[in-house]
């Protein structure tokens, strides 16, 4: 089994904010992050996919097919977006990194299996600011395990 990591960029906005929570508690969770304008980071995002080499190409998968499904399904969807707003899944759902990232995954569980063959996805690892990043494995396969997306 081999893995490999891709690295993508996308920019979008968002603001973080729970509507069942009132404008001061608000404003004490989310700090600055609550601006109503919202603010706007540049993420990095890492495709991890894992499986076997291929015999006849000796490629885990083709980087042209692991490109386009990123584009189509995540840079399409999200660059130059105000998540809040423009992105369906985050109406009535905060937009955090955290939420981001397991989206992303989300989005991206089955399309290697279908398209690739035998490459599967292994995680996602997303990247707000130089001193937070956040990783996905996806769902814990029991909830002795806890979560398994992590705040470094």
């Amino acid at each position: 089994m081999v893995s490999l990591t891709r690295r993508y960029r996308f920019s979008a906005a968002h603001r973080l904010h729970n509507e069942a929570l009132g404008p001061g508690e608000n404003a004490r969770l989310y700090g600055k992050c609550n601006n109503p304008h919202g603010h706007g980071h540049n993420y990095i995002v890492e495709v991890s996919v894992r499986g076997p080499i291929d015999a006849a190409t000796g490629m885990l998968i083709d980087l042209g097919l692991l490109d386009r499904i990123v584009e189509q399904e995540i840079l399409e969807r999200f660059d130059h977006t105000h998540l809040n707003l423009d992105v369906p899944s985050f109406k009535g759902r905060v937009p955090t990194t955290e939420n981001l990232c397991v989206e992303i995954f989300d989005l991206l569980r089955d399309k290697f299996d279908v398209k690739s063959g035998s490459a599967r996805l292994e995680k996602v690892r997303l990247e707000e600011t130089n001193s937070n990043f956040f990783e996905y494995l996806g769902p814990s396969p029991s909830p002795a395990e806890g979560a398994a997306c992590e705040k470094r």
